[in-house]
């Protein structure tokens, strides 16, 4: 694997499987540390088993959900409950910087990996647990997926449209964020491990990663005490702010200020003084009054037209795209936020980049997401 990045040095041994683990694990190569993915005989990470869609050809399918969060890993299959092969893995974990696991609680201590058991084995070790809903507490125990964290973190229940049920965000939120809150305490650690030389434990979880974004909605409710609800694409307290539909299609407008409703009130026919709507607070309060006399103007252009005219006037607007033509986006295109890699089964695929850049240590050069045991020779030995 290539050198560079700022992490370049850093040995991770991840036991993680399926979204959050890999995830965060997927971050810390990113940044350029060696990451050493240890798997179960036969099937490996559960997520080679996930789909449709699978690419490749007979008996050597590959899930495109495992190869969304495992670039620029090594592969070993080792099996925990052999103590030949538990011994092979506490080797790995005396040299590691880090190790990233994602069972349920109490697996750890189970194979003799505790956090006591780390520390005899590694004092300078950096160690991440992400769970479901935390260590301790009276739900401590319970297994986590995405959805069920969404759910009961709160954030379906204001996430779709205007009277409609609790929805669903369109990607794996809880995981990703576990996960990316979990990379950024493994890098904090990390660096106070440079002061006091050794390490510690770091731990994230779905539930706390969704409490932890709820941002404004969260103080709506601990502050106001205003129970927020589904709004749709609508911002709930700022307007105009949201999709808005046009002659061929949809395009999102952020008001954010009063000095861009007075530039963007009179490209919609309003007199940016008009009393029902000359403040931020009428118009929120009046939000459905303010997008009905928007309608007509919004809808007598189309989106490349409006995009013209909002560019012109300095108001943020943006096109509602598809998947295919984000990726076919030349601003997506300059940022190099895909990366071709040759796997060594399907040969070039095409996978989300790495959208963090650094200007003196610079980006490892992606590699493919690892065949089950690829590098078992290469990291193990025999």
């Amino acid at each position: 694997m290539s050198a560079g990045g700022p992490l370049s040095g850093i040995l991770v041994v991840d036991l993680t499987r399926a979204l959050a683990g890999p995830y965060a694990t997927m971050m810390l190569a990113d940044a350029g540390a060696e990451v050493v993915k240890v798997e179960r005989p036969g099937t490996g990470d559960d997520t080679r088993g996930w789909g449709p869609p699978f690419v490749g050809g007979p008996g050597e399918e590959e899930s495109t959900y495992f190869l969304s969060v495992n670039r620029s890993k090594k592969s070993v299959v080792l099996d925990l409950k052999e103590p030949g092969d538990l011994e092979r893995l506490k080797g790995l974990i005396r040299r590691a910087d880090v190790l990233a696991e994602n069972f349920r609680p109490g697996v750890m201590e189970r194979l003799g990996l505790g956090p006591e058991d780390l520390e005899r084995l590694n004092p300078r070790l950096v160690s991440l647990s992400i769970t479901g809903f935390g260590e301790g507490g009276p739900e401590g125990h319970r297994p986590g997926f995405d959805q069920i964290a969404q759910g009961e973190g709160g954030l379906m229940s204001f996430t779709g449209p205007v009277g409609g049920p609790p929805t669903k965000v369109g990607v794996p939120i809880a995981d990703i964020l576990a996960g990316m809150f979990g990379a950024f305490g493994v890098v904090a650690a990390l660096h106070e491990r440079e002061r006091s030389g050794r390490g510690q434990r770091v731990t994230s979880s779905l539930l706390g990663a969704i409490v932890g974004i709820h941002a404004f909605q969260g103080t709506r409710w601990l502050i106001a005490g205003e129970v927020p609800r589904p709004e749709g694409n609508r911002h709930p307290t700022i307007a105009p702010y949201g999709a808005y539909e046009c002659a061929d299609g949809m395009i999102n407008i952020a008001v954010g200020s009063e000095g861009l409703w007075r530039r963007f009130a009179p490209l919609v026919g309003l007199d940016p003084e008009d009393g029902r709507f000359d403040t931020n607070k009428k118009r929120v309060s009046r939000v459905e009054e303010l997008e009905e006399a928007m309608a007509p103007a919004l809808r007598s252009a189309g989106v490349e037209e409006w995009m013209r005219r909002l560019g012109e006037a300095g108001v943020p607007a943006g096109r509602v795209l598809s998947l295919d033509e984000v990726y076919a986006s030349p601003q997506v295109e300059h940022l190099g936020l895909v990366d071709a890699v040759e796997h060594p089964r399907l040969g070039e695929i095409r996978l989300p980049g790495w959208p963090v850049g650094w200007s003196r240590s610079g980006r490892r050069r992606p590699e493919p997401p690892p065949t089950l045991g690829q590098h078992g020779g290469e990291v193990l030995g025999g």
